[in-house]
Order: structure tokens, then sequence, then C-alpha cells
């Protein structure tokens, strides 16, 4: 089942033999064999390409879940007699697994060398959480029993501008001057385009419209930092780029900045996992020593 899941991961029986330091002859045959225990062909076989069969699709889904549980089995095993070890498969958003996730990592195989983070990306993480040991989002509310969510980080959403978009355009200093700037507003969540007021106590909003429009947020920052308009974005990916003086924020006194947290969502059955507590808790202990707030958890 490992073999058959390499060959299919690397795209080639060679590639595969490499990698699992298997002779080629030996990775076919292994192939072979388990298709004629399941009396299926589970690889369609060209001179250029390989092809899982329908057969083969469904057979590979499994067989990820069966092996990930025998790593996870293996690992709580041996958990107190030796380094952790294995695979964490992740899923983050684009925006934070580039701004949030990635500047994290840079000493975590010092301390972990025998334990590998898998990362996928993918704007729509909420949907996939089931697929995965952690998905990092942003803002996670409504989980069922089953779903654990551990609050990391505290951010707020802000409006941004570049100095050269101001020098050109002039610095909002009243939400009605917004109507004379270019806004760069969310293409597939409106709520994200109604921006609170600060008004007295009051439930007000403004509604962005109009100018470029996506349904990324690492989109919004970058076009914001290249001067195309204003964005609303979340303080912690914008801090570097303010510090940096490549964006400034603006209307601190009329938009509500509003508290927005990153988490990081599990099955609940997972977050038991010894090599799960070690990336929280590293992932904690980053946070902890940038000086950003950690969420009581």
């Amino acid at each position: 089942m490992r073999v058959f899941q390499t060959v299919v991961d690397e795209g080639g029986f060679a590639a595969a033999a490499r990698l699992l330091e298997l002779s080629p002859p030996v990775v076919t045959r292994l192939v072979a064999d388990l298709e004629q225990h399941l009396g299926t062909r589970l690889l369609q076989r060209t001179t250029r390409k390989l092809a899982l069969t329908e057969a083969g699709d469904a057979y590979l889904a499994r067989v990820r879940s069966i092996l990930h549980e025998i790593e996870d089995a293996e690992a709580a095993a041996a958990a107190s007699t030796r380094d952790l070890r294995g695979t964490v498969r992740v899923v983050a958003p684009p925006v934070v697994a580039t701004n949030f996730l990635a500047p994290m990592l840079s000493h975590w195989h010092a301390q972990q060398p025998l334990l590998m983070l898998d990362i996928d990306i993918d704007p729509y993480a909420s949907a996939r959480v089931d697929e995965f040991d952690v998905t990092f989002m942003v803002a996670a509310e409504g989980f069922d029993a089953n779903i654990v969510a551990r609050p990391l980080m505290q951010g707020e959403s802000i409006v941004v501008a570049s100095p050269a978009y101001l020098l050109r355009h002039g610095t909002p200093r009243t939400v009605a001057d917004l109507s004379d700037h270019h806004l760069i507003t969310n293409s597939v969540n409106p709520l994200i385009n109604r921006w609170p007021l600060l008004n007295a106590g009051k439930n007000a909003c403004f509604v962005a419209q109009g100018g470029t429009r996506t349904d990324n947020s690492g989109l919004i920052l970058a076009l914001t930092r290249n001067g195309v308009g204003l964005g609303r974005v979340m303080d912690v990916l914008a801090a570097p780029l303010i510090r940096s003086g490549e964006l400034v924020p603006v209307l601190q006194d009329c938009i509500d900045p509003q508290n927005v947290p990153i988490v990081a969502v599990m099955l609940q059955q997972r977050q038991r996992l010894p090599k799960i507590r070690a990336c929280l808790d590293y992932w904690a202990e980053c946070i902890g020593a940038l000086g950003t707030p950690i969420i009581p958890a």
C-alpha cells in the first residue's frame, strides 16, 4: 500500500524506487501483486505517464487514511521512548500560510528533526478540516462537538494604503472621503466589505463597493502595497509592511478594527496525538516570542 501511494505521488515507478531505496523491478512487482490481490487494475500504464483508474483513485483515498492512522499509532506508541516522528498534514489559506505560518518554521526541524510538516494551500481550507491533521483559518465559528478550535493569535482588521497612493490621491480623513478613493474589495464574502464604523456605540458600517475586487486576502494585501487603492486587511499580516513603511494605516478614528482570531482547527481525536500537541505548542511558543497576544486556549 505504501509503495502504491509513493508511485502515485512521485509520478512513476522509477521515481518511487529512488525514494523508497528499492529497485524499479521490485516496485513494479509490489504494485502488480497488490492489483492481483485486489482483483482490479489500479493504474493505467503507458509509455508516457501513469494514470489512476477509477478503482485506483478510490483505493488511494482509503490507503492514505489507513497509512496515516498506522503512522499515528506508531508515533503514539513510540512517543515515550524516542523522538516524535512521522508527518503532520496541515492546510491553510495562502495568506495565512505565507504571512503567518511560514515565518514560524525556521527552527522547527532543529526541534523535531524526525517530524515532517506536509503543508497544503487552499483558499477554502475551512471546508477540509476532516482531511488534515490541522487546519489554519481566520475566525472559526459554529463547529460541532467533534471539532476543536485552538485560538493562536488575535488580529484586528484595519484599513491601509501605500505612501505612494496617498501621495497621489491624498489621505482620507473621514468616511465620506472614501467616495473619492479606489477601494479594494472582496468579491466573494460581502460581509468583509461591510467596514464597521466607530459611531458612539451605534451599529453602523460603510459598505465598500466598486474599485478592484478579488477573493484572495493575500492579493488584497499585495494590491494595497503596490498603490492600487485602500484595502482592509488583518493587522498581523500588514504589520511587517507597516514597520517597513510600505503601508500606512488610515481612518483609525473612523473604522472599528474589530477582533479577528487566527485559529488552528482539528478533529477532536487528533488533538490528543503527541505530534499534534508538539506542533500546537511550538506555534504558540513562536507567537509568544514575537510578542503577539495569544488567546487563552
